[in-house]
């Protein structure tokens, strides 16, 4: 197990926002995580979280993949008091971080997101996930009846591959509630399957978010809004703005003059993530 001190982070504040689908809380106040093919489980006490991998693994994988390279604080201290509704924002939200995800699954789970609520995004990527994954064993954390923390076994199911959708064409997708973005999903499995796929998201993963968020944008099922929660959750550009319908509200109320994108280039996109956690969060608890 690994034991670290970790600032501006939250997991349950991370999972609310709407950029992962498969983060979920067990008891005691531990969190799973299924990330692609791998598997962790957290739990935090006092300033430190407890994470049930090696050290090994969570520099390769963990480290990464919660982006603790980050100047969260920093990226915070650049917006000014006399932002009164970004400030408060930030406040409610302080913990969200933008993860490092697998490319092939934010692709799926953002086309999965048009039009869309959370609960439904998770229930249709878990039925995804149930019925193409693969099977696999991942460790977790329990406490020990003497009040000690214990790893244990878990059983997951992976993200799918492209070519495990691809194969089962449109009637493999139905009832899993995607309704008409089906056919945008076997499209894009299509696309990322086999050598020619894997190089095609290999270019992505290289290009700049400008040409990375065009080529997004030539693919079946994908306007703006998407291609820049791809480039932002699955290709980590920052500077992306993903702007739907909550946002637009934010934009139009408090910034009537356009927000000022400019003054935060190159991390725009984390201030969104806060903005956007706030606005739905102080919803749901209404």
């Amino acid at each position: 197990m690994v034991r670290i001190k970790i600032d501006d982070m939250d997991l349950g504040q991370i999972a609310k926002s709407g950029q992962c689908f498969r983060m979920e809380e067990l008891e005691q106040g531990i969190w799973s995580v299924t990330a692609g093919t791998q598997y962790i489980e957290a739990v935090k006490e006092g300033e430190e979280f407890l994470f049930s991998c090696e050290e090994e693994e969570f520099k390769r994988v963990w480290f990464h993949y919660f982006d603790l390279e980050g100047d969260y604080c920093g990226y915070k201290k650049q917006v000014p008091e006399e932002d009164s509704y970004l400030r408060e924002a930030i406040r409610c939200g302080w913990g969200v971080r933008i993860l490092r995800q697998d490319l092939w699954e934010m692709l799926v789970t953002f086309l999965i997101s048009q039009n869309n609520n959370i609960p439904r995004i998770k229930g249709s990527v878990r039925e995804l996930c149930n019925r193409f994954g693969e099977e696999k064993k991942g460790r977790g954390l329990k406490m020990s009846s003497a009040g000690m923390w214990e790893e244990v076994t878990r059983s997951f199911k992976t993200f799918p591959a492209p070519d495990s959708i691809a194969s089962a064409g449109l009637p493999g997708l139905s009832d899993l509630g995607l309704g008409y973005r089906d056919k945008y999903i076997l499209h894009m499995a299509q696309c990322c399957s086999g050598p020619d796929g894997e190089k095609w998201m290999s270019d992505l993963k290289k290009a700049d978010y400008e040409n990375a968020h065009a080529t997004l944008l030539t693919q079946y099922g994908i306007g703006k809004k998407v291609a820049d929660c791809v480039c932002l959750f699955g290709l980590h550009h920052v500077g992306a703005f993903p702007v739907d319908t909550h946002v637009k509200q934010i934009i139009t109320t408090y910034y009537p003059n356009g927000f000022p994108l400019n003054r935060y280039e190159g991390y725009a996109g984390i201030l969104q993530q806060y903005m956007f956690y706030h606005k739905i969060n102080r919803l749901a608890a209404e």
